[in-house]
């Protein structure tokens, strides 16, 4: 059965579609219907009618928020099960995902009614009252990828809905059947005619007829730097929110607990296949306690069960296709080549790569310098700390780093040493709560997630000045 798009509070088929397969076993999983200019404009001029002439206050929105929140706990199993199945994230980890896309709503609900303006102090000028108001700043477009199809959907559109943005979504067409899903939900929670609309389809041709339309305000996108540098360079002085790539680090010091380290590294460099921007990509460790290390880390990899993501025991499932496996798998190669170390991992079966661990790289190797999206990681010795901190900032790409250490005083120090927009102590980079600002520096974009912080860049913030003696 073909999944309709969302357009205008209305639900059309199409003849063109676009097919999903599950990631595992290649089976044909679900067909989405693919928009095409007519209706991308259409969509368009449902939102800017809807920005000026519909109607959604600050309480209807958290209303509206907050009941999404309740759905999606609700249908958790029905959702996990699509993310499971579209794009091969562990059940276990989908089921997460469901509840944090629940908490993002829920937390976007309360921001919607305390966005609010401030009374400016007059201190030179007398008879003038000052004041500054926060309004909608227009129709919002999200481009969202593939790896978070839920979450970072609800990233997007909770906090665009919370300041009273209609918003146009182009979810990734592999992983679109959840978008349609989330967007069924919406409609039963009562989100305004004109506030959502959901267009499928491919970056070259919807993304870039939206790109193009002047009358969108507002761009969220999550993608390559590649692609986000078109955004900014096609848009102009129009405003985007940017979270692009990563090579995320963390540095296991000489006074860390090992085994705590090991053992969340050792998960958290390959979950969801290694598809997370801030996934563990590299690890610096101090070659006083290498040894120690690298036994307990491969020992904790040598348990990762590897398989169907339906499977409740698996942790690491099928990447998104046959053409990143086939990617990454020659990135790898072409490591060894140039002298790297296979540790554990290299090889593949179907659309899984599993985990693996490299040693011995340098930078000019693709697996060192670039964002690698995949279950791989390379581990670097080091002598001294100030050595670290130069390794990870030697990177066009500053998201987030984490590091292994039990002098705290460090955690006051190390945030303005890294070229990050996170720093996690006594704990991996590849940390996110939902409720905290989240973007990187460099090549990684520019403005922050995390609904109130995502909510200041999507209003206009408007100056009123009152002649009181007028």
């Amino acid at each position: 059965m073909i999944k309709p798009l969302f357009i205008d509070g209305e639900w059309i088929k199409t003849n063109n579609t676009h097919q999903v397969f599950n990631k595992y076993s290649g089976e044909l999983y679900s067909e989405i219907s693919v928009a095409d200019e007519k209706l991308v404009n259409q969509a368009v001029e449902a939102a800017v009618y809807a920005h000026k002439h519909v109607s959604f206050d600050p309480d209807s929105r958290g209303q509206v928020l907050r009941k999404v929140s309740s759905l999606l706990q609700e249908n958790c199993e029905e959702l996990a099960e699509i993310i499971a199945n579209e794009g091969g994230k562990p059940i276990k980890d989908a089921r997460n995902e469901v509840m944090r896309s629940a908490s993002t709503f829920e937390i976007a609900a309360e921001e919607a009614r305390r966005l609010v303006g401030e009374i400016i102090p007059n201190f030179n000028v007398q008879g003038r009252f000052l004041y500054t108001v926060k309004k909608p700043i227009g129709v919002v477009a999200a481009i969202t990828p593939f790896n978070f199809p839920l979450n970072l959907v609800s990233h997007k559109l909770a906090p665009a809905l919370a300041a009273g943005n209609p918003v146009i979504l182009k979810p990734a067409s592999d992983t679109a059947t959840i978008a349609i899903k989330l967007c069924e939900l919406l409609e039963i929670a009562g989100v305004p005619k004109g506030y959502l609309h959901c267009l499928v389809g491919s970056g070259s041709t919807v993304g870039e007829q939206l790109l193009q339309n002047e009358r969108i305000a507002h761009y969220t996108f999550t993608g390559s730097p590649g692609v986000g540098k078109h955004i900014q360079k096609t848009i102009g002085l129009r405003k985007a929110t940017l979270e692009l790539g990563s090579n995320s680090a963390t540095i296991v010091h000489e006074d860390a607990d090992i085994e705590k380290a090991a053992a969340k590294l050792a998960s958290m460099s390959f979950a969801n296949a290694g598809q997370i921007c801030i996934s563990v990509q590299r690890i610096f460790v101090h070659n006083s306690i290498k040894e120690g290390f690298m036994n307990q880390f491969l020992a904790y990899i040598s348990n990762i069960k590897v398989g169907d993501p339906l499977d409740p025991e698996t942790n690491v499932g099928p990447m998104i296709s046959s053409k990143e496996v086939e990617r990454i798998e020659g990135w790898v190669n072409e490591a060894v080549d140039e002298g790297a170390v296979i540790m554990t991992g290299g090889k593949r079966e179907g659309n899984i790569y599993y985990p693996t661990v490299l040693t011995n790289v340098s930078k000019g190797m693709k697996v060192f310098d670039e964002e690698v999206f995949a279950p791989v990681v390379s581990v670097i010795f080091y002598d001294t700390l100030e050595e670290a901190i130069d390794l990870v900032n030697d990177s066009k790409y500053g998201l987030q780093a984490g590091i292994y250490t039990s002098d705290l005083s460090l955690s006051y120090k190390l945030p303005y040493m890294l070229e990050v927009g996170g720093v996690v102590v006594n704990d991996t980079c590849c940390f996110r709560t939902d409720q905290m600002p989240y973007g990187g520096v460099k090549e990684s974009g520019n403005g922050k997630e995390g609904p109130s912080y995502a909510i200041q860049e999507l209003v206009e913030t408007v100056t009123v000045v009152v002649n009181l003696e007028g």
